[in-house]
């Protein structure tokens, strides 16, 4: 048998490689314990994603949001979230831009039809500040009314209104043990007044 870590040819008694110390004895039960009549699942790969149809992509990608513990409410604060930082990075963008061309055009260097177009190049930062904007109206308004009608429809199925908890076990009752009329320990301190 060939050893998998470092190559070398070893004997087929040899539960650990001489070599490097490899585990062949793991090697060799998961060689002799491989299935080999498995054939390839497609659905579990990117290309069945790829085929999905709109409704079920939709489908896959809330139930996947449920394990993870992804709620409306979560959503709707990333992206008011999203809205600030991208608000934010064009307002930044524009302020850096004005500031930037206004030096280039005091420089003097600059031709005065290129100076009017460099004056006026600041307003490449509205574009990211007006999608900010947008998402922060979108989460704060209509998203909220999302989570509100979630809120509804779980009242109206009877689910309990709280966040899901993905598969985690309910807490251990301790009230259920009995009291012990011994000590673990006793029998097992020998005193030195005793002889």
């Amino acid at each position: 048998m060939f050893c998998p870590r470092c190559g070398s040819n070893q004997s087929d008694e040899l539960k650990f490689c001489k070599a490097c110390g490899a585990n062949l004895y793991a090697v060799r039960q998961v060689v002799d314990t491989r299935v080999t009549n498995q054939k390839f699942d497609w659905s579990k790969t990117w290309v069945a994603d790829m085929f999905m149809s709109g409704e079920e992509a939709v489908k896959r990608q809330a139930e996947i949001e449920r394990h993870l513990g992804i709620t409306p409410a979560t959503r709707r604060y990333q992206e008011i979230k999203a809205g600030v930082i991208t608000s934010s990075v064009g307002l930044a963008i524009s302020v850096f831009l004005s500031i930037f061309m206004d030096g280039i055009i005091r420089s003097g260097r600059v031709s005065t039809a290129a100076a009017e177009i460099l004056s006026h190049l600041w307003i490449v930062g509205v574009i990211p500040l007006f999608v900010g904007l947008a998402l922060i109206i979108n989460g704060y308004f209509v998203s909220r009314r999302i989570v509100d009608l979630r809120k509804q429809d779980q009242l109206g199925s009877g689910v309990a209104d709280r966040e899901p908890e993905p598969h985690l076990l309910t807490s251990p009752d301790t009230s259920e043990f009995v009291s012990s009329s011994f000590s673990v320990t006793e029998g097992t301190t020998k005193h030195l007044t005793e002889k």
